[in-house]
């Protein structure tokens, strides 16, 4: 077999994506805040980009000379070449402007207002603080100090210990160990033993939220009651010694092991619900999240109507001035003339893709509400089937396309804020051959099992039967698989005694 380089030549077919697409189906994808970020970035970037002034929306034939015309983002205009007009000022160095003058360090003078920045909390007490606060108050040794930070380190958000004792103990004696070398400390250091350990998660234990350092559940619970002053209830008692039977709704079995009746101990349960299985939640620092939504849909007189939420959206145009000066090109080198045409293009691009962007979901979500009508006027039990694949050949675009519309985008109606993916879920046939959607199905199921009669709740196959009544066909194991994404227990765990 002979060896080495040989040159060959063949045809091949390849599709390349336009850099551009790429960034245009990034501005697709992006919530309302995400695209006023990116905006006001290029602006401050690009010289051929500006806002659009009050006064200048009275002068609507002037605008629509120097914007572009709508065209395919694949394919965007590769630079303005018309001949220019002599502007004069000879004196003035463009070049210098153009090139120096709009870099986003440099001083800019600025035109428009300025955004309202509403004021937040920067810091937050969360719960470790909220420990260390009262271990602070304690009467601790340096040693126990030092043991208690170990602690307060390793509970999580929810209150709960996240490692073993044997771990926190491996771990604290080997900072003590760094510690003695780094501060050069000779003779034997005397390490952490299990019951040092042991007695500083009792300390732990007692500290506000009761349940704080506990290791599981059960023992969160006792926490709770103890703090309660409730070691003799019987609500105490079934958690330390029947805590399995307990979560498994077992009335019967521990009434007949306790000799009690089943109502004492469904009593003693309803008061073990009230308690907090995640007390440290109530001092985590979550962040608050604020929905604006992306489009508006509006009754009126009978009709409903879709608004472009983009109010506070930055509104672009060209730059006449700057236009004009990109065109004299006897005044830069080739070096210059790259970077202007590379500007002003990429700003043409950006005002097409903005307008593509607000057309594309216009079109998408007036097809969600001709086809979710019902949902507006009678609530989500008419809500209709729909798929991303069924509104992308309505509307001609792609199903990839129709994602990154709806993906985290939000809609105010007369129903309240809803994402966009609210509108889209699998359906069920009906008798009379009509489809219902599986949200409306769970909503049905949900309102079922919230009038029944505790006493003799409705089973699944009975939610089936019932469903079938009003023409829906339904599989039992589709009900229990509805049930459990609603969090609804078995009916066998919901009856009551």
């Amino acid at each position: 077999m002979r060896t080495g380089l040989q040159q060959t030549t063949g045809l091949r077919q390849e599709l390349k994506v336009n850099p551009r697409l790429y960034q245009a189906m990034d501005l697709l994808y992006m919530p309302l805040l995400d695209l006023q970020q990116h905006l006001k970035q290029e602006l401050l970037t690009n010289p051929f980009l500006e806002l659009v002034e009050p006064e200048d929306e009275d002068d609507d034939s002037a605008d629509n000379e120097d914007s572009p015309e709508p065209q395919d983002l694949t394919e965007p205009e590769a630079s303005a070449e018309a001949e220019p007009e002599k502007t004069g000022d000879d004196d003035v160095d463009w070049e210098a402007v153009l090139l120096d003058g709009f870099e986003t360090g440099g001083a800019r003078e600025e035109t428009e207002q300025r955004d309202y920045i509403e004021p937040v909390t920067v810091a937050t007490t969360d719960l470790a603080d909220y420990l260390g606060e009262q271990l602070a108050l304690l009467d601790l040794s340096p040693r126990q100090q030092f043991l208690a930070e170990e602690f307060v380190g390793n509970i999580n958000d929810d209150g709960y210990l996240a490692c073993p004792l044997e771990e926190i103990r491996s771990a604290v004696n080997e900072r003590l160990l760094s510690e003695a070398e780094s501060r050069d400390i000779q003779g034997d250091i005397p390490l952490f033993g299990e019951d040092e350990v042991l007695a500083m998660l009792r300390v732990l234990q007692d500290l506000d939220p009761p349940g704080v350092g506990a290791r599981d559940l059960r023992e969160c619970l006792l926490l709770q009651l103890r703090a309660a002053g409730q070691q003799a209830s019987l609500a105490h008692r079934l958690v330390e010694e029947a805590f399995e039977e307990l979560i498994g709704h077992r009335w019967s079995e521990l009434a007949k092991r306790y000799g009690i009746s089943a109502q004492d101990v469904q009593g003693a349960a309803d008061e073990i619900a009230k308690l907090d299985p995640k007390p440290g939640l109530r001092y985590s620092a979550g962040s608050d999240n604020y929905i604006i939504p992306d489009l508006v849909v509006e009754k009126i007189d009978g009709h409903y109507h879709i608004f472009l939420n983009d109010g506070n959206l930055p509104r672009l145009k060209l730059s006449r001035t700057y236009q004009d000066l990109a065109r004299d090109k006897k005044r830069f080198d080739a070096e210059s003339k790259d970077f202007i045409a590379s500007k002003l293009n990429s700003a043409n691009w950006m005002i097409q893709a903005i307008e593509q962007r607000r057309q594309t979901m216009l079109k998408v979500m007036h097809y969600i509400v001709d086809r979710q009508r019902d949902f507006f006027e009678k609530g989500v039990q008419a809500l209709r089937p729909l798929t991303l694949r069924e509104v992308a050949e309505a509307v001609g675009m792609h199903e990839s396309t129709v994602s990154r519309v709806t993906n985290e985008k939000f809609v105010q109606t007369p129903r309240g804020v809803l994402p966009l993916k609210f509108f889209f879920s699998s359906g069920l046939a009906t008798a009379d051959g009509d489809d219902v959607s599986a949200r409306g199905i769970k909503d049905q199921i949900e309102k079922l099992v919230s009038g029944e009669d505790p006493r003799n709740p409705l089973t699944d196959q009975a939610i089936v039967e019932i469903l079938q009544e009003t023409g829906v066909q339904i599989a039992r194991r589709t009900v229990a698989k509805y049930r459990d994404q609603l969090g609804v227990l078995p009916a066998r765990m919901r009856k009551r005694v």
